[in-house]
């Protein structure tokens, strides 16, 4: 019986390759065939010219946002200039044609990018992206597909031998972006003005796009050979096939390992296990790429070469950094936080909102835990302050041992830290990140922190604080808004809020400290009558707790709903626009309490009062109403920095959006410009 494939070529060009005439049964033609196949001399020509009009492509949009990094960081430095110089009426508004097409173009960028739209329950670890992260990820996948498909209709038996040589260069030409979007030393970010965290989301998806290409590689070429039943004379005797599949198989695990279940497991050891796998994946690729494909190996030296560069400078920058280590205080607070000051003489210089990577040697050797720094150079004596809430492993021992080393917490009320008598070495990494916009540069900053998010706002205001105590800056009005669920929370940051605003009031600043509490055992009501007052539960910060979203409203709430009605074009607002409900006595305690909470108030029964500088306000915080009557009020471009937890970030950046498009800023209402950044817990 004549056991030769009857195989329809691809094609009626005489110059494809077909199986016309090949007998499979016989091994010699078998394998002659199976060579002709791979062979990828003209291939992976244009395999190469690909990959190189990838990183065509990665260059011209990292100088895009290089060039609007540039414009927006000169008019933000024009604005501090000006007034400086007190020459300039309203120095953050756009003031000729160049100015205000730009403000134009960035507002209609602003309204479609800053939407998000995410699941927000807690243990839902899905989280949708922002809309402009979102373009820009469609966009990435839609030029990397087009790449694979465009001129790549081989006739013949090699047509998926060329669909999958073309996938592997594109493959490995996503290496040295994905070493680029990692490191900490970031040569993307320092052009563009992105701190290496906030690209982590794109280092992440170029890893998945990799793991794609990677499997259209494996794909095609498989269901190649098994046209023509030579499967498994490849895969016996090839080296190729195993080692690739040693190296896909490591990629999948780098992918699933990256998810938010495995991340938020534990940060040590998804770090270490991180590394190592990346290694590991590393040294397959080497092993798995062709000799005839020597040129391929260039994509995995230049990513090598920018991974030690990168530990180069954090090794010399940490040694640098402690070669006196610093001796850090614990202290605990109300909340399970740890405020730890740590003064060390080799870091001076840090931007607000930066980050370090922190080490307690005797509380984890081998651990390093990122931490914001909630101080400014010009504050706290130069040193280094964090907050850092106790979960588990390294802040739940932190904890632990700011308990063992203080002689008590501090009180529900507003006093001095008593001063721990055991101090602990302390390593420090960095700074890193702070690579947003100078706050002080706008005209109306709203500064909105959640929880332990204060840790990103708090430096923001003690930034715009110091240096308009020495200079005149375009910020006329600035609000700082603050959720906690408890008000002895308060305590943790309390000199500082009353210190910036001494500082902010003393140079003619316009400033409002508002804390809203969603449940303390003063601010919520009995479960019997939750449905009569409003009550509702807030599940965000912890067990079900009924509080008081509002007051009743007032004539000045009903004022500010009604103003949004008018013209959006108005500048200025009465002084009796929105004002948010707020407390002005002392409230004692609902009998019963609603929280069952185990932590009752029998040790220290202060009910929490009005302070001289702020306000303590039941429930959640109007977001609308506070952008609205914020922007409504401004003259110049707004600056709102909002860091919490998810469902509040999401909040603030689609309100911003909404309300950007209703009042059409920049747009001829005479409606002013809204800068948006939106710092997350998530790592």
């Amino acid at each position: 019986m004549d056991t030769s494939m009857s195989m329809p070529a691809m094609d009626d060009s005489s110059s494809a390759l077909n199986a016309s005439g090949v007998h499979f049964s016989n091994d010699t033609q078998a394998m002659n065939f199976l060579g002709d196949i791979l062979d990828d001399s003209d291939l992976q020509i244009s395999g190469i010219a690909f990959a190189r009009y990838f990183w065509y492509g990665v260059v011209v949009v990292i100088g895009i946002t290089a060039i609007f990094n540039i414009i927006q960081n000169v008019t933000l430095r024009l604005r501090i200039r000006a007034a400086a110089a007190a020459n300039i009426t309203h120095p953050a508004r756009p003031r000729n044609i160049f100015t205000k097409s730009v403000a134009t173009i960035t507002a209609i960028i602003r309204e479609v990018s800053y939407v998000q739209l995410t699941p927000t329950r807690r243990g839902f670890w899905v989280k949708v992206p922002p809309f402009g992260t979102i373009s820009l990820l469609l966009a990435y996948l839609g030029f990397v597909i087009a790449l694979e498909f465009i001129n790549n209709d081989v006739p013949g038996a090699q047509h998926y031998q060329a669909l999958g040589i073309r996938a592997a260069w594109l493959a490995v030409g996503q290496v040295p972006l994905l070493i680029l979007l990692a490191g900490k030393n970031n040569l993307i970010g320092l052009v563009t003005g992105v701190s290496y965290e906030r690209l982590n989301v794109l280092h992440r998806w170029v890893s998945r796009i990799l793991l794609l290409l990677a499997s259209l590689h494996l794909g095609y070429q498989n269901y190649g050979w098994s046209l023509y039943g030579l499967v498994h004379m490849e895969w016996s005797t090839d080296t190729c096939p195993p080692t690739g599949i040693a190296a896909y198989a490591i990629l999948l695990w780098l992918n699933l390992s990256t998810l938010a279940p495995f991340r938020n497991f534990s940060y040590e050891f998804f770090v270490i296990q991180h590394l190592i796998t990346f290694f590991g994946f590393i040294i397959a690729i080497m092993i798995h790429l062709p000799s005839t494909a020597l040129y391929s190996r260039v994509y995995i030296y230049i990513p090598i070469a920018l991974y030690i560069v990168d530990r180069l400078i954090r090794t010399l920058r940490f040694a640098y950094n402690n070669i006196r280590p610093g001796r850090a205080t614990l202290t605990a607070f109300e909340g399970g936080v740890t405020k730890i000051r740590v003064p060390i003489k080799h870091v001076q210089k840090w931007r607000p909102g930066a980050h370090v990577l922190l080490k307690v040697p005797n509380l984890g050797l081998v651990q390093s835990h990122p931490a914001t720094i909630a101080s400014v150079p010009s504050s706290h004596n130069n040193d280094l302050v964090f907050l850092l809430k106790g979960h588990k492993g390294f802040t739940k021992r932190l904890l632990k041992s700011a308990n063992s080393s203080t002689a008590t917490l501090l009180p529900k009320t507003q006093q001095d830290a008593i001063t721990p008598q055991q101090t602990h070495t302390a390593l420090i990494d960095g700074p890193y990140g702070g690579s947003h916009a100078d706050f002080a540069a706008f005209d109306t900053v709203l500064l909105i922190a959640g929880s332990t998010g204060v840790t990103f706002i708090l430096p923001q205001l003690l930034d715009i604080a110091h240096r308009a105590s020495s200079q005149r800056l375009p910020v006329r009005r600035l609000e700082f808004v603050w959720v906690v669920k408890n008000s002895s929370w308060t305590s943790w940051i309390s000199e500082e809020l009353s210190d910036a605003f001494a500082q902010l009031r003393a140079s003619g600043i316009d400033v409002g400290i508002k804390i809203f509490v969603t449940c303390d055992d003063a601010f919520t009501e009995s479960s019997d009558t939750s449905k009569k007052t409003g009550c509702q539960c807030d599940k965000s910060l912890g067990p079900c707790c009924c509080v008081r979203n509002s007051l009743p409203p007032t004539d000045d709430a009903k004022t500010a709903k009604d103003s949004r009605q008018d013209s959006a074009g108005s500048s200025d607002l009465d002084e009796k626009s929105t004002r948010i409900p707020t407390i002005t006595t002392a409230i004692p305690p609902p009998n019963p309490p609603c929280c069952n909470n185990k932590k009752k108030q029998q040790e220290n029964n202060t009910t929490p009062t009005i302070s001289s500088f702020t306000n303590l306000i039941p429930g959640r915080p109007p977001i609308f109403e506070l952008l609205w009557n914020a922007l409504d009020r401004a003259e110049g471009e707004t600056g709102v920095a909002v860091c919490g937890p998810l469902g509040l970030n999401a909040m603030v950046r689609t309100t911003v959006a909404k309300i950007s498009d209703e009042r059409a800023v920049h747009k001829g209402s005479g409606a002013q410009g809204v800068y948006l950044h939106a710092e997350g817990f998530c790592w």
